[in-house]
């Protein structure tokens, strides 16, 4: 019994000691655009999905048309980019992440509201919240997935994304750039909105 509690306990070590090291690893430029539209589309895709389950409809998230919310991509690269100092004390990373998403969705919020007097999310009805741009579940959830970011999804793709040879790396964040500053250009002049996309209020 005593043999494989230290077993365990040993196991437990050399894990999360591997797991700091990953929040360690520093990555390509080529990686780290690759990695911003991963997590701009996972970001999109989940609130498809909470859309769908809420609502029982497909709905295009965010001001832009293509399937990628930029705040999800921003917010994921700056933590790898950005807080692997830190890295060697989970707590403050996940706690620096509540802060960086807080104030990247209050700023963002805002100016969407100051420039186009709507809404592209709406926490008003949260317990918490900070002129309804920014609440406290949603930023206990962001500072959750910055810790995953770090430690877990980051050095996972990085691995994925290396073994792309160089060329075709570079064309696809050529071709994927590219695409979503066209996307952002005409976005700003014909934003996205609509049912489950916007609250004019």
């Amino acid at each position: 019994m005593i043999k494989a509690y230290t077993t365990v306990k040993q196991f437990i070590k050399t894990e999360k000691r591997d797991w700091l090291e990953n929040g360690k690893q520093r990555y390509a430029a080529s990686a780290l655009i690759l990695m911003f539209f991963i997590f701009s589309f996972v970001g999109w895709l989940w609130e498809v999905l909470l859309h769908v389950y809420y609502d029982g409809m497909i709905v295009n998230r965010g001001m832009l048309f293509g399937p990628w919310l930029p705040i999800y991509g921003f917010g994921g690269t700056f933590v790898v980019c950005f807080l692997r100092r830190f890295s060697s004390s989970p707590r403050k990373v996940f706690f620096l992440t509540m802060l960086m998403a807080g104030i990247m969705e209050f700023v963002t919020g805002s100016v969407l509201w100051h420039v186009y007097q709507m809404r592209w999310w709406d926490y008003r009805d949260s317990l918490i919240n900070i002129k309804g741009f920014v609440c406290l579940e949603g930023l206990l959830l962001f500072g959750t997935g910055g810790v995953l970011f770090l430690y877990f999804a980051a050095p996972k793709l990085n691995s994925l994304i290396i073994r792309i040879p160089r060329t075709l790396r570079i064309a696809l964040c050529a071709i994927l750039v590219l695409l979503f500053l066209a996307d952002f250009a005409f976005s700003v002049f014909h934003p996205n909105i609509g049912f489950g996309v916007t609250m004019p209020r």
